[in-house]
């Protein structure tokens, strides 16, 4: 596209010649449509994008990487297996742990939780992942006190619940029990709050307790049994081939779950969300361009007696579709960038302030998360170019199409 093509389609995007100088109602309103269509699809992307990063920023920083567990037999070895994983190319961290459903009782009522035991190795190092510290002290959870309930963490929505304080007394009781000659009987032994943590995930705040494991082990009467051990990588995104590696290491009858298979449904719905809410917002862009077709053809009914001149003059049917693919374009883009820097106003105020929040025992998060990535941005952009252009595909075709004989004929 040359020179005389630009120059023409500039002038072309001016309005009738009582508004010379200024850009036609018809033209503002197309670019207007699109940019708030752009504008839209790149704050609700923002969004989903950050809702999924947090979701598994907070999943990840509670949870383990990779889980390894020990099918038909009690894991007892696990000092030994410990030293075989820690060889494994890609594993950082490795501690056992012992997990269990429980209930939770208090002056102020009752609760369902879990019970979580956690090495006194991680604890005399600080606090598990991903946790925050509100109250009390991690150290507590090892203290050996004479005479003293043990001390246990429980979340700042469970204390809130059930109204504790660090300090305060609560019931644990256990539907695993005990065997006895009777049978197996439900285990019930008083704890004491020796910390409160907070992850801003009202799921894990609500219900997750941590214990010291030999503490735990003594309560549920299984040893020197845990669960199975819980591994942290350096790269996530690897941890299937770790998971992996480490399973072929150690053969049956161990075997390995990562968090992308124990998390993948709901990562897996949160991403078909996102890409629903681009389709869907897409359409916005496409009522946007079927008014850009809508003022091309306008702009080409008042623009007939120019088409013919220019025709006549010369201009071949390549330079008359340029000429008004270019106006298009140039509607599409200015729209494009009025959203995109809209959008991205209106993204990095959501994250300075946070003036809009969430219901948290819904959404888990209480706050609306937003990131916006590179690569959707340039996803939004380019599509939105893309269909304002095809947008104006048929009018260009529409006004090549006159006959300058005919177009002037009456003039």
């Amino acid at each position: 596209m040359g020179f005389f093509e630009t120059f023409v389609a500039l002038r072309f995007l001016r309005g009738i010649p009582r508004q010379k100088g200024f850009i036609s109602l018809s033209t503002f309103i197309s670019m207007a449509g699109v940019a708030l269509g752009v504008m839209a699809l790149i704050v609700v992307i923002g969004v989903m994008t950050g809702y999924t990063q947090e979701m598994k920023k907070k999943i990840l920083g509670i949870s383990a990487h990779i889980l390894l567990l020990k099918g038909g037999a009690p894991f007892t070895d696990y000092e030994q297996v410990a030293q075989k994983v820690r060889t494994v190319p890609g594993v950082s961290e490795v501690h056992p742990f012992i997990y269990t459903q429980v209930m939770v009782s208090a002056a102020g009522g009752f609760s369902g939780g879990v019970l979580r035991g956690i090495d006194p190795a991680m604890l005399s190092t600080g606090a598990p992942p991903g946790v925050e510290l509100e109250q009390g002290h991690w150290r507590d959870l090892t203290a050996e006190g004479a005479g003293e309930a043990p001390a246990m963490a429980i979340g700042n929505e469970m204390a809130q619940k059930l109204n504790l304080k660090v300090g305060g007394y609560l019931n644990i009781i256990s539907p695993l029990g005990r065997q006895t000659a009777t049978g197996r009987q439900p285990s019930m032994k008083a704890f004491r709050v020796g910390a409160i943590f907070h992850t801003g995930m009202y799921e894990f705040d609500s219900g997750l307790m941590f214990l010291s494991i030999p503490r735990m082990q003594e309560f549920l009467g299984i040893g020197n049994q845990v669960t199975g051990m819980e591994m942290r990588v350096r790269d996530i995104y690897a941890a299937d081939r770790v998971a992996q590696a480490i399973a072929a290491r150690l053969g049956p009858p161990f075997f390995t779950r990562d968090w992308q298979k124990m998390h993948r449904s709901l990562f897996l719905a949160l991403q078909m969300q996102k890409v629903v809410m681009f389709i869907i917002l897409t359409l916005i862009i496409l009522v946007a361009a079927l008014g850009i077709a809508s003022t091309l053809f306008m702009m080409v009914m008042r623009k007939t007696r120019d088409i013919a001149i220019l025709k006549s003059m010369g201009a071949n049917i390549r330079s008359i579709i340029q000429i008004f693919l270019l106006n298009g374009f140039f509607i599409g883009a200015v729209g494009t960038l009025l959203g995109t820097l809209g959008g991205l106003t209106l993204c990095e105020l959501l994250k300075k302030y946070q003036f809009i929040k969430l219901p948290k025992d819904v959404y888990y998060l209480d706050t609306l998360p937003v990131q916006i990535q590179a690569l959707d941005l340039l996803y939004i952009m380019a599509a939105a170019l893309a269909i304002t252009i095809v947008a104006s595909l048929y009018p260009s075709w529409r006004a090549a199409r006159l006959d300058p004989v005919e177009a002037i004929r009456y003039e």
